[in-house]
């Protein structure tokens, strides 16, 4: 069985108002480098034992803006990970998400250096009022340049994009694409812009202050984007992702098929399954930085867990595995959890497979691909 491991790195230098992940904005020279390094080293130490017996499939440093920490940190965790680890997959993919304010060739190479194979390129918008209403603090130029000194270096990079914005036609989101296209990247995620609780975007559209798109537009700019990222050879994987064949997000994917995480780091969030019982473990460890740095190395670093039942991973895997083009594999959800997914869903598969909105494959239950604009709706019926 294998385990992935995620790594949560909570700075920033600006908290971008539509984001709700476990980040605070921070000066770059009041960024604790090497004490964050420390603590996160104390948690794998006490964490990854539990683990230790799995074979380690893939590594990624999210945030917050992992770019910003020292690469030789960054490949101190690295390091460690792998050497507690006796089994690993001959091709383990190490991701760090960046952006184009912490981003170039230097700092690029450095991550290589350091172990890193794949980055993650916060691009978003590459129009000027777009990136000031989002609160980036990069302009078009500097994310580009990010995309092409990056692909200089590192072996795979992939340009994240959102859509979805209010005003935003399917051709200004095109534009931005084909800009993102001609650096040479081979992975592209496209997210709809979503309105989280307890951001500024949040407070704002709660208060009825801030508009957002339409469901028309938000379907016609998806599949805008799925029309353009496939005729450049980009397949539509997942449904907010675009890849060249091989170029896929091998972490993301051992997400979406259920696999175990070990999550460290202030805020990160790990869940691993008892192989007996069928049951998992979830848990987030202190999202506090200041705390975080205070009882990184035992129990006291976890503020919050949870036991998953096998009724509760299955409807995880409907909820992940449908989002995906290779859909879900009713044998390794059975063989996970003990139970057989259709039980209980006899009638709602029946009807969504009538009218074509689910497709059984032998052993594979899945979504059509014209079918995924309406997929809420669908997972929702399943569950």
């Amino acid at each position: 069985m294998s385990v992935s491991v995620y790594v949560h790195f909570p700075y920033c230098l600006r908290k971008c108002p539509y984001c709700d992940f476990n980040s605070y904005g921070t000066g770059r020279e009041d960024v604790p480098h090497e004490a964050y390094g420390d603590a996160v080293l104390r948690e794998l130490a006490w964490r990854l034992p539990a683990v230790a017996d799995r074979t380690l499939a893939s590594i990624f440093f999210g945030g917050g803006t992992p770019s910003l920490w020292e690469p030789t940190q960054i490949g101190r965790v690295i390091d460690a990970i792998r050497s507690a680890f006796p089994s690993q997959r001959d091709d383990v993919e190490v991701t760090v998400e960046c952006n184009p304010t912490s981003l170039d060739r230097a700092r690029a190479a450095a991550l290589r250096e350091a172990g890193v194979g794949r980055v993650s390129v916060g691009v978003q918008s590459l129009d000027a009022e777009r990136l000031a209403w989002l609160g980036r603090l990069h302009d078009a130029e500097g994310a580009l340049r990010a995309l092409r000194e990056a692909s200089l270096e590192m072996p795979r990079v992939s340009g994240d994009l959102m859509f979805g914005m209010p005003g935003q036609a399917p051709s200004a989101f095109l534009a931005d694409l084909e800009r993102v296209l001609e650096t040479g990247v081979r992975h592209v995620s496209a997210y709809a812009l979503t309105i989280e609780p307890g951001t500024q975007f949040g407070e704002l559209h709660k208060k009825g202050r801030l508009p957002i798109a339409t469901d028309d537009a938000y379907a016609d700019t998806f599949l805008a984007i799925e029309e353009r990222l496939g005729r450049a050879g980009l397949q539509h994987y997942e449904v907010s992702n675009y890849a060249r064949p091989g170029e896929e997000a091998r972490h993301n994917e051992h997400y979406w098929r259920g696999g175990a995480y070990v999550g460290v780091g202030a805020g990160a969030v790990g869940c691993v399954d008892d192989r007996a019982s069928k049951v998992s473990e979830r848990w987030r460890s202190e999202p506090l930085p200041s705390r975080y740095l205070e009882t990184s190395g035992g129990d006291a670093v976890t503020t919050w867990r949870e036991t998953l039942s096998p009724a509760d991973r299955v409807r995880e895997a409907l909820m992940l595995g449908l989002r995906t083009r290779s859909g879900v594999s009713m044998t390794e959800v059975q063989e996970r959890t003990g139970l057989d997914l259709r039980e209980g869903r006899e009638r709602a598969i029946e009807r969504r497979t009538s009218r074509g909105e689910l497709v059984i494959d032998g052993d594979v239950l899945r979504v059509p691909h014209a079918k995924w604009l309406s997929l809420d709706a669908i997972v929702t019926d399943l569950f």
